[in-house]
């Protein structure tokens, strides 16, 4: 398992879990990362990413992402 800020870029990764606090994921709950769900990276900039989930481009920042664990 490794934060989504470490994952290759047109790669897909399954989410395995959210880290953080209550809010913030719920946040990117509502955003679509769900344990389960395909995430695939489109691009980086400067450590922020635009990602695909669930049907829909998504941009979070490098902090939100290493929250994320694939």
């Amino acid at each position: 398992m490794m934060p989504l800020t470490l994952a290759s870029q047109g790669e897909t990764n399954i989410v395995k879990r959210i880290g953080g606090l209550p809010e913030v994921r719920q946040h990117l709950e509502n955003l679509g990362f769900v344990a389960g769900a395909d995430v695939t990276i489109v691009s980086s900039i400067g450590g922020n990413l635009i990602v695909n989930v669930k049907e829909s481009r998504v941009a979070i920042s490098k902090e939100m992402a290493q929250k994320i664990m694939v």
